[in-house]
């Protein structure tokens, strides 16, 4: 997976700045094309997501299908251009850019969420399942592979999948679907802001930033937080609040790292 706190922290945006990252290639497609691991002109979906580390908001999914050709570029400094990978890699404007140009490009692309009060009922390992799910069925066309960053296959062979370590860096496919979805989470994150301004979702994406945590300990969680979340133990006078979760739900939670 390529969300972990860290994704809402500016120190990303400013590596990117100072040396431009590695651009996504098709390596993994063309691995899976060569080996017949996916039929002549089949389809492979890049899927990515964001938001599972977060207190507040959803998770989201993104699934993107290309036909293979080079991926549109930005301008960048002078005469270089910035290419298009891992969301994290890019700084919040090249992000924005890249997301007005990609669903023309792209064959097809779809989003999936689950929401805070999902989150706490089935666990986040099925919030995402659910969300990727979602995403995948609002394809136009079933792919024929799906490939996941990382090495969990949450989406319990319900299509064919290959997991990949740092895929958002290698496929350009799940390179498109990190962008969308983080950029998709952010506008929504902003807009939440604006209903809770003391919380500064706009900024933190909901992941826990000095701002968001004074809030948290001053008027406690709002609608939009994770009830289940342990952050709440540390709130003393809001603990009260904490939702226990079906043990039995959920099974097989993965990691928020």
């Amino acid at each position: 997976m390529t969300d972990t706190t860290d994704d809402a922290l500016p120190g990303f945006e400013a590596a990117a700045r100072r040396r431009p990252p590695k651009a996504a290639g098709y390596e993994i497609e063309r691995h899976l094309c060569e080996t017949g691991a996916v039929p002549v002109a089949g389809r492979i979906a890049g899927v990515d997501e964001v938001g599972r580390g977060a207190w507040a908001g959803p998770v989201v999914v993104c699934a993107a299908v290309t036909d293979l050709s080079e991926p549109p570029e930005l301008p960048g400094r002078g005469k270089k251009t910035v290419k298009l990978t891992d969301s994290k890699l890019l700084t919040a404007a090249h992000r924005e850019a890249f997301a007005e140009v990609l669903p023309d490009w792209l064959i097809a692309h779809a989003i999936g969420a689950a929401g805070p009060e999902e989150i706490d009922e089935v666990g986040m390992t099925e919030a995402l399942r659910r969300a990727a799910v979602r995403a995948l069925e609002g394809l136009p066309q079933r792919p024929d592979m799906v490939i996941l960053d990382g090495d969990k296959d949450f989406l319990k062979r319900r299509w064919p999948v290959r997991c990949e370590i740092k895929a958002d860096q290698r496929s350009v496919t799940v390179a498109a679907a990190s962008v969308l979805a983080k950029v998709h989470r952010d506008r929504l994150m902003a807009e939440l802001g604006r209903e809770h301004p003391a919380y500064g979702f706009g900024e933190s994406a909901g992941y826990p930033s000095p701002v968001h945590q004074e809030a948290l300990k001053a008027h406690g969680p709002t609608p939009r937080h994770r009830m289940s979340w342990s952050y709440l133990d540390d709130l003393p006078q809001w603990r009260h609040l904490k939702r226990h979760r079906d043990p039995l739900a959920g099974e097989g939670q993965l990691s928020l790292l």
